[in-house]
């Protein structure tokens, strides 16, 4: 699989913070991405330098073999939905929308009217009276109507209830499977979207955790609980991501060293079971800021 942007030991700083520690990472074309991580990890800043938005302080960054800063050409392919998107005092919904029809060379005006109705946005409304979460489907409605080779959707549901998130994840799986592009999907719902993934990019304090195809992620790792002697016994010489002791019980969750890991955990008298997504985003991102704070 090609990729649509790459990144080569890009470093960002701001007044002496770095924000981005030298991630080399891919963003392969033609699949759907989750960029995960905590608040502060570096998603956001991570977008911005894909999407022109900032120049690194140093390393080099390409979007469909460009330097997408001022590349009129690369950032024609682009859409960026924020979290915070801002529009002027004046916007309507409808004025909104007339202006990505003009940014985004292809636009489908009839999926946005669709996805307007589905909505149920007021056209004629000044955007700035909007709830958050109408303000949200607005971005929502953006991304999807671009038709964007590559479309970032920084925490796209803020603001929405679950049935409105049901309503864009479906919407996104149906435009993926009819008009197949690159979709970067940054957000803390990481349950939600679990199932959408096909690649993930886990970053943690400014650097890259983890870059590989979910479904190699999704059996990197395995939850045990029982007796916590038990447990020490079966993760002795194994590398435990996590775990929590209550009592003489404890859960561990430990990288899969091969396929009789499961048989031989229930032989040692415990209970295996599947490692989440998020599950192992929350271990790993956990046992950095262990790691880290161990170092200092």
């Amino acid at each position: 699989m090609s990729a649509a942007a790459t990144l080569e030991d890009v470093t960002m700083r701001f007044r002496g913070q770095t924000a981005v520690d030298g991630i080399t990472a891919t963003v392969q074309e033609g699949c759907i991405t989750g960029l995960l991580g905590r608040n502060g990890a570096g998603k956001t800043t991570l977008m911005q330098l894909l999407t022109g938005h900032r120049v690194p302080t140093s390393g080099r960054v390409r979007v469909f073999g460009a330097d997408p800063y001022e590349d009129d050409a690369a950032l024609s392919r682009i859409c960026f939905v924020k979290e915070s998107q801002r529009y002027p005092d004046h916007f309507r919904v409808c004025d909104v929308l007339s202006s990505a029809a003009m940014l985004f060379p292809g636009w489908d005006h009839d999926v946005a009217q669709d996805l307007v109705t589905e909505f149920d946005l007021p056209r004629r409304r000044p955007v700035k009276k909007l709830s958050r979460g109408m303000t949200s489907m607005i971005g929502i409605v953006v991304g999807l109507a671009s038709r964007a080779p590559l479309t970032f959707f920084d925490e796209p549901y803020l603001g929405l209830d679950a049935v409105a998130r049901q309503q864009f994840y479906d919407r996104l799986l149906a435009d993926y499977a009819e008009r197949p592009r690159t979709v970067v999907l940054s957000t803390h719902l990481i349950e939600e979207i679990g199932d959408l993934l096909e690649h993930v990019l886990l970053i943690d304090r400014g650097r890259v955790l983890l870059d590989e195809d979910a479904e190699a992620v999704r059996g990197r790792a395995l939850t045990v609980s029982g007796s916590t002697a038990a447990v020490a016994g079966f993760t002795a010489g194994r590398h435990v991501l996590h775990s929590d002791e209550v009592g003489t019980f404890t859960r561990a969750v430990v990288e899969v060293t091969g396929p009789t890991d499961h048989s031989a955990a229930t032989a040692a008298g415990l209970v295996p079971e599947p490692t989440s997504l998020q599950q192992l985003v929350v271990a790993m991102s956990r046992a950095t800021g262990t790691l880290q704070e161990a170092s200092r």
